[in-house]
């Protein structure tokens, strides 16, 4: 296992960390790390924090000897998170999830608009694993996955998925919390500190789509954990869930139009796969709040 780094980034010349947490995914890792290799990396250093995998990074790290491979046996991206900053001493942090794919400027816009924020999250666009056409889950992730854009300036916050901060900003508010959705948490906190935060559209990753209902619905039941937890579990704070929970059906409603007038679906019958999955979603959601409102587990 590797040791934290000591020297400094002015020894070095180093400005930039890429920092990717990764668990058993290495054909995904493998593609976000050739896509990074596209970029400029002067004066960069990546960091992938490997969750303990099952799986022997061995060929990968001989793959991609410009790239530092710790292993943190703590459970969680989080930790992981945590453990890359740790482990790297440039002042800018390129936070991005080890299934994303940087585009080939990333770096380089990241560089050009770094001065414009404490904390700057980007676009993430959404792209199949599969041939045409798309299922029910694919084609509501066209739809409604990773709108960074709506995250940042409409509900005041960042995934970590494609976000630029700085070492002093995280030194400041401290790591992410295990537990909760950590990169919401997190980049809340820092707003709540008095650290800006905006959306840029031209810094840029794509993330494959999830392709079932089983890996939707898991997606959706770590979310909706995560969240409750952030949302307090006092008698108030479940009582105001349980409602939230009884209002998911008529979300779907709401949230139709938004389906049948998206331009990202290419025919009919992925528009009516989209909307079933949409209300399948929702009810199911809404089971899961009601259950964790009364105390329940999901």
């Amino acid at each position: 296992m590797s040791t934290a780094r000591t020297d400094t980034a002015t020894d070095t010349g180093l400005r930039d960390a890429v920092v990717i947490p990764h668990y058993n995914d290495l054909p995904r890792l493998e593609r976000c790390l050739l896509a990074l290799r596209e970029n400029d990396l002067t004066g960069t250093e990546i960091v992938v924090v490997d969750n303990n995998s099952p799986v022997s990074l061995g060929d990968m790290q001989q793959a991609f000897p410009e790239v530092r491979f710790v292993v943190e046996a703590q459970k969680g991206a989080a930790h992981a998170r945590n453990r890359g900053v740790a482990e790297t001493i440039a002042p800018r942090l390129f936070f991005i999830d080890a299934d994303c794919v940087p585009a080939s400027d990333w770096l380089k816009v990241g560089r050009q608009i770094a001065d414009r924020a404490d904390l700057i999250g980007g676009r993430v666009d959404v792209f199949d694993e599969t041939p045409p056409p798309r299922n029910g889950a694919e084609a509501f992730e066209a739809v409604f996955a990773f709108n960074f854009r709506r995250y940042i300036e409409v509900q005041g916050f960042s995934g970590a998925g494609n976000l630029l901060t700085r070492r002093d900003v995280f030194d400041a508010i401290g790591g992410f919390i295990n537990g909760v959705s950590e990169d919401r948490e997190w980049t809340m906190r820092a707003v709540a500190h008095g650290y800006s935060l905006i959306y840029e559209d031209g810094f840029r990753v794509s993330h494959p789509s999830r392709q079932d209902w089983a890996a939707l619905r898991a997606k959706w039941r770590r979310t909706t954990q995560e969240a409750y937890q952030l949302h307090g579990t006092s008698a108030a704070g479940r009582l105001r869930w349980a409602l939230r929970g009884l209002a998911m059906p008529a979300s779907a409603v709401v949230h139709t139009p938004k389906v049948i007038s998206s331009d990202k679906l290419t025919s009919t019958g992925e528009v009516l796969r989209a909307i079933s999955t949409l209300f399948r979603l929702r009810c199911q959601r809404m089971v899961w709040m009601l259950r964790q409102a009364i105390g329940g587990t999901i």
